[in-house]
């Protein structure tokens, strides 16, 4: 079994290849790949994926199905996705990693843009309050 500390993150500037804007959000993910089922919290997500904070991210290409509720919302997000970067942490870096959605309805897509950019009309007033 491989090790944690022999894994090869993606360089730090190369996941800010982002096609759409995302959103801080700490909310619970359930996720599972084909044999394990795992809950953990994410950081930030966008209508492209979501990064989740873990002590153990699967290698860069596991697939996972994952389960999440959008804050104010009853009905969770469903999504399959494939995690494209893992981090080790490290300052202002979390440990976890990053999951591209490969499979969003496309009502799950809208919901999360919405919140996506609320989130960011919000900060941006409350900077311009400060």
């Amino acid at each position: 079994m491989a090790s944690f500390s022999g894994r090869n993150p993606i360089e730090p500037g190369a996941f800010e290849r982002r096609k759409t804007d995302r959103a801080d959000l700490v909310v619970r993910v359930e996720y599972q790949t084909v044999d394990e089922l795992f809950s953990d919290f994410s950081r930030d997500v966008n209508e492209g994926g979501i990064f989740v904070e873990t002590d153990t991210p699967h290698e860069v290409g596991t697939q996972v199905d994952l389960q999440f509720r959008l804050p104010g919302e009853a009905e969770p997000v469903c999504a399959q996705g494939t995690v494209v970067r893992i981090t080790d942490g490290g300052p202002g870096e979390p440990q976890g990693m990053g999951i591209e959605f490969d499979a969003l309805a496309p009502e799950s897509r809208q919901r999360i843009d919405t919140l996506v950019r609320n989130l960011r009309v919000a900060s941006r007033g409350w900077a311009a309050e400060a």
